[in-house]
């Protein structure tokens, strides 16, 4: 049997571990969290479940449990001068590359929207993009920033990959890349903004594709 005492010094030990560790297992935890509520206890709509889920409630989650200004954790503008080069070349690069995959039947069978509306889908992709972008790129990468920087990239990919499981296989394999690079462009510029632009402009662009 175990004694007291090694008893008491694991007990000290995870003490240590919660205790040095607080800020990214909240982090973590309620953002695994609001993925798993958006998934299961959708409220209305994609793009009303991503601002409350995905956004409204990690930003209270910053302000109550962290005590810290939500602005800390990339709603700034950032450094644009880094991040507005990063946009312009990722946009222009990805047009070929958008319009070639969506002639890819699995492509076509999976976005393809009967009665496309292009005005009311780019209104509404802007208030889902913005949660979605805000949680990994926002919430997960500035919330982890301070104990791993440069890792914190690596670590919002992971979850960002997962989301995607179940579309076409091309396009969960890019989540990889892509959900480093707009990890990567977030941290560079200090800013969850350019990540946003960019995942906008590829969602919008590859729905006309597709659809028109």
């Amino acid at each position: 049997m175990l004694s007291d005492k090694v008893i008491a010094f694991e007990l000290a030990k995870i003490r240590d571990f919660l205790k040095r560790y607080c800020n990214e297992i909240v982090v973590i935890g309620f953002a695994v969290f609001f993925l798993i509520l958006a998934e299961h206890h959708s409220i209305h709509s994609r793009w009303a479940d991503s601002l409350v889920f995905y956004a409204a409630l990690p930003i209270l989650t910053i302000i109550i449990l962290l005590r810290k200004n939500p602005l800390d954790f990339g709603l700034r503008i950032g450094d644009y001068r880094i991040w507005r080069l990063h946009v312009a070349i990722a946009c222009f690069v990805s047009l070929p590359v958008l319009f070639l995959t969506s002639r890819f039947s699995s492509f076509e069978e999976y976005y393809t929207i009967n009665n496309f509306d292009l005005p009311t889908y780019f209104f509404q992709m802007i208030a889902y993009q913005a949660g979605w972008e805000f949680i990994f790129r926002g919430f997960l990468l500035f919330g982890l920033k301070e104990r791993f920087k440069e890792g914190s990239i690596l670590i919002q990919m992971i979850p960002f990959l997962f989301l995607h499981l179940g579309k076409p296989e091309l396009e969960v394999i890019s989540t990889i890349p892509m959900g480093i690079y707009f990890g990567y462009v977030a941290y560079r510029g200090n800013s969850f903004w350019p990540a946003f632009i960019i995942h906008l402009f590829i969602n919008v662009t590859f729905r006309v594709f597709v659809n028109w």
